[in-house]
């Protein structure tokens, strides 16, 4: 993506508003990301441009909308309490604006900020398929310097669901109980069944909801 201007000779040149890698801070990746058109799910994560890539319907959508339906149905058990929300910027830091796959947060006043999540949500859950390096290194780091108190990276290629827990300001990784299920700490009554989950089996995870 890129914008004309003229120098100072009256020469034009095409000077790049976004491109992948390129280093700046939130205001100024902001700034710019506001004035592209066209452009979605472009994130600034730790001080980094990651553009879009091609999104696979068989290993990514499918396991989006599961895990949005799972969160959906906690917010239609706690209507105007919670929110579930899959898309949609957040402003973390000076240095992240992440669009994450899916998100669960609880609504309170200053929640928003023109219209964008302001702060961490409670609850990011990303699906990693071509993204797996990202989403468990710069992402994990940003979510977890920022106060995002769980974070779930469903890791499709491996078939393994990652939950990590926010304790003492660091990440700790819960396992499933002799149930397969792993119950949210932020979240009463939010649960999820991990086997079920990863063998995309919709009527066993929303049946493992404590809700």
């Amino acid at each position: 993506m890129v914008a004309e201007s003229i120098t100072d000779s009256g020469v034009e040149e095409r000077l790049p508003w976004l491109e992948n890698g390129a280093v700046m801070s939130r205001a100024e990746f902001h700034r710019r990301y506001s004035q592209c058109e066209g452009l979605e799910r472009v994130e600034l994560i730790e001080g980094v441009v990651y553009m879009p890539s091609p999104v696979k319907v068989e290993f990514h959508e499918r396991q989006r909308k599961l895990a949005m339906r799972w969160l959906e149905a906690y917010e239609e058990s706690r209507p105007g309490d919670v929110e579930a929300m899959g898309g949609g910027s957040v402003l973390l830091d000076d240095s992240n604006e992440p669009v994450p796959d899916a998100m669960l947060y609880w609504l309170r006043p200053g929640r928003f900020r023109d219209g964008y999540l302001d702060g961490a949500p409670e609850l990011v859950v990303e699906i990693a398929n071509s993204s797996v390096s990202k989403d468990l290194h710069q992402k994990k780091a940003a979510y977890e310097r920022n106060g995002v108190r769980e974070y779930v990276v469903w890791r499709v290629q491996d078939s393994v669901v990652d939950w990590f827990q926010l304790r003492d300001g660091a990440y700790v990784t819960r396992v499933p109980g002799s149930d397969g299920v792993i119950a949210s700490e932020a979240f009463p009554g939010l649960r999820l069944d991990v086997p079920a989950m990863l063998r995309l089996d919709r009527k066993a995870v929303l049946a493992a909801l404590a809700v």
